[in-house]
């Protein structure tokens, strides 16, 4: 149970004074390479260079359109996209792959066949989560309640869920939850434990400060209020992901929110849906 005590600036202090103190006894039992934090950043600023221009529909018909050029006659590929019930979806689709790549197998490449380090210790297991328990839920909480507080507004009901069909039928609605919740594991693997687990040995707690600009960024798109709050929400998720040594809680306090979100702004708008396929 969480005590009042518990809020007290100290421990804020404590955990960046013991990430620093496992990063100096890492200095000293593996030599650094100095080269690696380059390797990483560089890597970092080319995979989000790539998602933010690959992920929109746009870069998706043409891409379908040069496809249709190429092999359409050969093989008799026709892609009508304009008039596919599931046209939007596959955006979406398109959209989850891109951060599939950039966030993912990009640095799985990375640590893998430069790094050459095993991929476990990039935070892939629950590690200590259950002992963090409560500040994940302390994080998640407030976030959650202010979007029920906000969900009576009727552009927060237009403006979630991102993918417009998801009030059209049950199985638009689950298929894109899935896609949206994938996109949370792998952001939270780039930012969590990619980024702040190569950085950690050569940089100490300041790898979660470091590690906080990207993840700034990424929100610069969206309002100005929830992108202020990914500067403290990046940081003590990037504090708890390496006292924990896991993703996975940051990962359940996005996917938690998120779906909140959803779910609140099709409630308030009345947009549930109630069929399982598309009348």
């Amino acid at each position: 149970m969480l005590k009042l005590s518990d809020f007290h600036p100290k421990h804020f202090l404590s955990a960046l004074a013991e990430i620093d103190a496992e990063a100096a006894q890492e200095k000293q039992r593996y030599p650094i390479d100095y080269r690696k934090p380059a390797i990483v950043l560089i890597t970092v600023a080319l995979c989000l260079y790539l998602i933010h221009y690959a992920k929109f529909a746009s870069s998706f018909y043409t891409t379908v359109n040069w496809l249709q050029s190429i092999f359409g006659n050969k093989y008799q590929i026709y892609f009508d996209l304009q008039h596919d019930v599931f046209g939007n979806l596959y955006t979406e689709v398109w959209w989850t792959f891109w951060h599939l790549i950039g966030y993912v197998v990009v640095p799985f490449i990375i640590i893998k066949f430069f790094l050459k380090e095993p991929l476990r210790d990039y935070g892939l297991g629950l590690g200590k989560t259950a002992t963090y328990t409560k500040y994940y839920f302390l994080l998640a909480s407030p976030i959650v309640f202010f979007a029920f507080l906000v969900s009576f507004r009727e552009d927060f009901a237009n403006h979630y869920p991102f993918y417009k069909l998801a009030s059209r039928s049950i199985f638009d609605l689950l298929a894109w939850e899935c896609l949206y919740i994938l996109q949370f594991v792998f952001l939270e693997f780039f930012f969590r434990g990619f980024i702040l687990h190569a950085l950690k040995p050569r940089f100490g707690a300041s790898a979660i400060f470091i590690m906080s600009v990207p993840y700034l960024m990424i929100h610069f798109p969206k309002p100005w209020l929830e992108a202020f709050g990914a500067i403290p929400f990046g940081i003590l998720l990037g504090i708890l992901a390496l006292r924990s040594r896991s993703i996975w809680g940051g990962a359940v306090v996005h996917i938690t929110v998120a779906l909140s979100m959803d779910l609140l702004a099709l409630f308030q708008g009345n947009k549930l849906p109630t069929d399982w396929w598309i009348q």
